[in-house]
C-alpha cells in the first residue's frame, strides 16, 4: 500500500512470497514492508521463508531495505529450525544484505540462539523506543505473554502485532517463554487501550480478514473482552 507519507505492503507466505513452499502456506505468516516515500528506505517485518523474494519486492518498489524489525524469536518469524523444517529467515538477510535486527532486549538471547546471529547484528530495543526512517516514525511496544520479549510497531495508526494479536485472536501462551498472566495485561492493558481506528495488521492470516481495528476487535474478539485475570486464567486452562 503507497500513501503519499509511507510506503507499507502486507505480504503473505504462500501467496505473494515462498510461493512453492506448502509448509510457508500452511503457517500464512505475515510479514511487511514499511517505509519513507522521499528517502525510499524501508524496513522489513520478520523476514522468514522467502529472502529473496522479500528483497526483490522492495526493490522492484524503488525501495532499499535498511533495516529489520523482529517481533519474536520464533523460527516462522525469523528462520532457523521449526519442527525439523529449516526455514530461512534473518541469516539469509544478512548473508546477502547486512543490515541491523531491530529486537526487544529481552528477546535477544532467543534471536542469537534461534538464528545464530550474535550481539553486533543487533539493536537491542526497549518499550517505548522509537525508530525514524526517513521522516516515518515507529514506536516499539512490548508486549510479553507470547514470548517474553514479543513486541509490536505502532507506525501512524497502524499496528504490527506479530504473534501478540490476531484478527479475532491472539498468539498461543502454552510454547516455552509463553506467559498467560503476561498476554492478559499485554492485551486487555496495552493493546485493547489504543485509538479505535488503529488498523491492526496480524503476524499470520488466521482471522476472517487480513486486517482489522482495534475498535472491531474490541467488539469482536473475545481475547479483549475478559473482565479479569481470574477469569482469563479459566481461559487459558492454566497456563500461568
Amino acid at each position: 500500500m503507497q500513501e503519499e507519507h509511507l510506503y507499507f505492503r502486507q505480504l503473505l507466505a504462500g501467496r505473494q512470497v515462498a510461493l512453492v513452499d506448502p509448509v510457508a502456506g500452511q503457517m500464512a505468516n505475515f510479514m511487511y514492508l514499511l517505509g519513507d516515500p522521499k528517502t525510499r528506505e524501508a524496513l522489513v517485518v520478520d523476514p522468514a521463508w522467502d529472502v529473496h523474494s522479500l528483497l526483490e519486492i522492495a526493490e522492484d518498489d524503488g525501495y532499499k531495505v535498511v533495516g529489520a524489525l523482529i517481533t519474536h524469536y520464533h523460527p516462522d518469524h525469523v528462520g532457523g529450525d521449526l519442527w525439523g523444517v529449516q526455514v530461512e529467515g534473518v541469516a539469509r538477510l544478512l548473508e546477502h544484505h547486512p543490515v541491523p535486527l531491530h529486537v526487544n532486549k529481552h528477546e535477544a538471547e532467543g534471536l542469537k540462539k534461534v538464528t545464530g546471529t550474535s550481539d553486533s547484528d543487533l539493536v537491542k530495543q526497549d518499550d517505548g523506543d522509537t525508530l525514524e526512517v526517513g521522516e516515518v516514525s515507529i514506536r516499539f511496544l512490548h508486549t510479553p505473554g507470547h514470548t517474553p520479549g514479543s513486541q509490536c510497531f505502532l507506525v501512524g495508526n497502524r499496528l504490527v502485532a506479530g504473534d501478540t494479536l490476531f484478527v479475532q485472536g491472539c498468539g498461543r501462551v502454552d510454547l516455552p517463554g509463553g506467559d498467560a498472566d503476561q498476554m492478559y495485561y499485554s492485551l486487555t492493558q496495552k493493546l485493547a487501550k489504543l485509538p479505535a481506528d488503529t488498523v491492526l495488521y496480524p503476524g499470520h492470516h488466521y482471522g476472517p480478514t487480513e486486517t482489522s481495528t482495534i475498535g472491531d476487535e474490541l467488539q469482536q474478539n473475545a481475547y479483549l473482552r475478559i473482565g479479569s485475570l481470574e477469569d482469563w486464567r479459566r481461559l487459558m486452562g492454566g497456563y500461568f
